[in-house]
């Protein structure tokens, strides 16, 4: 049960301080400077726990393994990072952007899970986006 348990508190332990971090960021500060010192520490400590935790040693065997998906990977990370800094420049409150975002991405994997993927398209996934949706609304009224 733990090991299926610990990965998601982790990002959501992560998204947390990822949403205070980002809103953080000073607004004058261009945001794709910030987005470099973030993969750059994010760099390091990823060495770091490579070496600490893998099992295999060898990054340059582990480069071998390289598809497509990383490298597409790195650009949505950047589109995620300034698109994070960018809202909230504009006056996204975090405790609205994030939900609205949230919301709005799971009517959208629901669709690729569906059609990418195979998952089960259920009455109770059908009526959870549904209700996320009126959330919405309710978020949104002034």
């Amino acid at each position: 049960m733990f090991a299926y348990i610990w990965p998601l508190a982790l990002v959501i332990l992560s998204n947390v301080f990822y949403q205070i971090c980002t809103k953080s960021v000073p607004k004058d500060m261009n945001p794709f400077a910030s987005v470099t010192v973030t993969y750059l520490v994010g760099a390091l400590v990823s060495i770091i726990l490579y070496f600490a935790f893998g099992e295999d040693k060898n990054l340059i065997k582990e480069m071998t393994k390289l598809n497509w998906a990383p490298f597409v990977l790195g650009l949505v990370i950047v589109g995620l990072e300034a698109g994070w800094i960018y809202a909230y420049k504009a006056g996204w409150q975090v405790s609205v952007g994030f939900i609205v975002q949230s919301s709005v991405l799971a009517v959208i994997l629901l669709a690729v899970g569906y059609f990418a993927y195979n998952e089960a398209l259920t009455w109770n996934k059908i009526v959870g986006v549904i209700v996320c949706l009126i959330g919405l609304v309710f978020l949104n009224l002034k």
